[in-house]
């Protein structure tokens, strides 16, 4: 059984999404997960060549393996970045349940592993949200922020593409703005492609929460030294993190946390200083969206297969 996109995305709710993925990473930081690092290949040597990777996890009753492939240079071709299908099994049985489109499974999960930080780490007084990039990330961050954060007032975009930075804009009732002012937003959202630092520190204000989701892969970096190192590294997965991401690897920030260890109450959320929590993405979350999909489908249908 194959689901599309669309029957995923009419499937997923952040509202259901936010919490289901809150206690994966409880979960997750409970040891209650067995999730290998992921596999990754390259495509070829070219500056621009994509990757393929293979990420799989067992969790509660279920198994699932997604597989994704990024190309950076598919962007001039008009086609996703990334592209991706998981497929869920049962875990009593080992049987296939469906595979489904992961490329909005992943859009989703991506915003509501964010959402859960925000929830986690920012400020109470925190009003206004400074974006880099323009992209699918940026649009999904926004949907899913603004379910956990009913006083947010202001949006502030940035990208290295004026018009598209624009056309968000207009979208979402935001502004587009110059680089320094969407970083001295109270949360700074950096879901770029860059392999090259475009938050610098000096531009954060001192209690500023950034939520650094691009940029992925050990040697990639959206954020500078300063911004590392003047801020308390909170981790979506300490393993993955320090493992994955080059916006630490190559900085030597220290991870003081998992976001795990926040949410379950063993560590306390760092106060009265900035904040960078970074994520890389991983199966735990895939699964949890993918089986939402496959419950939500199973209940409309009066399916029994759960």
């Amino acid at each position: 059984m194959y689901i599309s996109a669309d029957e995923v995305r009419a499937a997923l709710r952040y509202e259901a999404l936010i919490p289901a993925i809150r206690q994966a990473l409880i979960d997750l930081t409970a040891g209650n997960v067995e999730q290998p690092p992921r596999t990754i290949l390259r495509s070829g040597n070219e500056k621009d060549a994509g990757w393929f990777a293979v990420m799989p996890v067992i969790a509660g009753e279920y198994i699932a393996v997604k597989t994704v492939t990024f190309y950076p240079s598919n962007a001039a071709l008009g086609l996703h970045t990334h592209m991706a299908v998981v497929e869920l099994l049962r875990r009593a049985t080992g049987e296939p349940l469906a595979l489904m489109d992961g490329t909005v499974i992943t859009e989703m999960r991506t915003a509501a592993v964010s959402a859960v930080a925000f929830a986690a780490l920012a400020r109470p007084e925190a009003r206004t949200l400074g974006i880099l990039g323009s992209g699918v990330q940026a649009r999904s961050h926004i949907a899913a922020l603004r379910v956990v954060w009913p006083m947010l007032q202001e949006i502030r975009i940035w990208s290295r593409s004026a018009a598209n930075a624009e056309q968000l804009a207009s979208e979402c009732g935001g502004r587009a703005v110059a680089l320094d002012e969407a970083a001295a937003a109270d949360v700074v959202l950096t879901a770029t492609n860059s392999p090259v630092p475009v938050l610098e520190g000096n531009l954060l204000g001192p209690e500023a929460l950034v939520l650094a989701v691009g940029a992925t892969g050990a040697t990639l970096r959206e954020l500078d030294d300063e911004a590392m190192l003047s801020s308390a590294v909170i981790a979506e997965s300490r393993a993955a993190v320090e493992r994955e991401s080059g916006d630490v690897r190559l900085s030597g920030a220290t991870v003081e946390a998992e976001i795990g260890e926040i949410l379950d109450g063993t560590v306390e959320a760092p106060r009265g200083r900035r904040i960078v929590f970074k994520s890389v993405g991983m199966a735990i979350e895939d699964l949890t969206a993918a089986r939402l999909v496959w419950q939500t489908r199973a209940a409309r249908l009066g399916d029994a297969l759960r």
